[in-house]
């Protein structure tokens, strides 16, 4: 048995990418054995008894979003009280230079250190703290970035190797969700309303698609309202703010489409590996963070990024070709099989052992 510490920059009592992989990882490797902590800023009660709170998070805006980060002194304070504590035979910091308890567990590194790396693009803060965080980086004993892209964005700025682990998904999850009822063919988006999601792009879609056609709308953010008012009064659309999990599965295995219209800055599609899961056909935007997880033509239907058109389009022949749907869905289950999280914490475990 190895006794893990899994640290997140980001607040897991919110929803998240990041949280999500952090939390299904290591319900993943308890199950395998293994005892597991993760520790990270809560701003409500954890989500898991597994969870060690850190503090509330502090809105802050980055790479084209807003990341509840926790970079007060009194969360660092508890990051090491709990790691002094814990005495964890390793520790894994996701997203290692984020200001918060990762650096921190970095800064007081009390046992040897795997740092997984998300994002893709750019970073400002890279460039800002280049020789900083090029020190800091140093003290990770094992680096791990989930897509090509991430692993690209972190080389160029900090140098140094990586594994390439692309992200899980928890497929029982999905699989065994309850359908949400529903009242026609329906789309479902689910993500926050920043122009980098795309979202005014599939609200635009929506005028080319047919009356009886139903979209879904999860999430919330600073474009809620400005789109709300764009669409007002088409009956079509249905606001749902945001849900929860169990809400988000029956509402994924309900729809008969999924649609991912993101613009830019998509490390890795987590919510495309759970629509493969939950057997329901996506659209989604070419970018390489999608094309990574959902292969051109086989798992997904992908168009170029802001073409409400060819959008449209797409989740046309989804929801009227009954053949091409079903293709997609058994390729795409396949493909979730294949990045399941049981697989990647068998994964994690091989490299954590090669430190301990």
């Amino acid at each position: 048995m190895v006794r893990i510490g899994i640290i997140s920059p980001y607040s897991l009592s919110l929803p998240g990418g990041v949280q999500g992989q952090i939390l299904g990882l290591a319900r993943a490797l308890r199950s395998a054995g293994h005892d597991v902590r993760v520790l990270g800023p809560c701003d409500g009660p954890p989500p898991d008894a597994g969870v060690t709170p850190l503090g509330n998070s502090v809105p802050t805006m980055a790479n084209g979003s807003v990341a509840p980060i926790a970079p007060d002194p009194s969360a660092q304070l508890r990051t090491i009280r709990a790691l002094r504590d814990e005495a964890f035979d390793v520790v894994h910091v996701h997203e290692p230079l984020c200001p918060g308890p990762t650096q921190t567990a970095m800064f007081f590194k009390t046992a040897p250190l795997v740092g997984t790396f998300h994002a893709a693009g750019s970073s400002k803060a890279y460039t800002w703290f280049s020789p900083g965080v090029k020190w800091l980086s140093k003290k990770l004993d094992l680096r791990v970035a989930v897509s090509e892209d991430a692993e690209r964005m972190a080389r160029r700025a900090l140098g140094g190797s990586y594994t390439v682990l692309f992200n899980g998904v928890e497929i029982e999850a999905f699989s065994k969700a309850t359908p949400w009822p529903t009242e026609g063919p329906t789309i479902f988006f689910i993500g926050r309303h920043e122009p980098r999601k795309g979202l005014a792009v599939l609200l635009e879609a929506m005028t080319d698609l047919p009356s009886h056609v139903r979209l879904w709308i999860a999430g919330d953010g600073p474009e809620t309202e400005m789109l709300r008012q764009r669409v007002a009064g088409d009956a079509r659309i249905e606001w749902l703010g945001r849900i929860t999990d169990e809400e988000k599965a029956s509402r994924l295995v309900a729809a008969d489409a999924f649609c991912a219209p993101s613009l830019h800055g998509e490390s890795f599609g987590v919510v495309l590996l759970e629509a493969m899961a939950a057997d329901t056909p996506i659209v989604a935007s070419d970018l390489p963070g999608y094309s990574n997880v959902a292969r051109l033509g086989r798992d997904a239907l992908l168009v170029p990024p802001g073409d409400s058109a060819q959008l449209a389009e797409g989740l046309r022949r989804v929801l009227t070709d009954a053949s091409l749907a079903a293709g997609l869905v058994a390729s795409g289950g396949q493909r979730a099989q294949e990045l399941s999280m049981e697989r990647l914490a068998e994964r994690h475990l091989e490299l954590y052992r090669t430190i301990v």
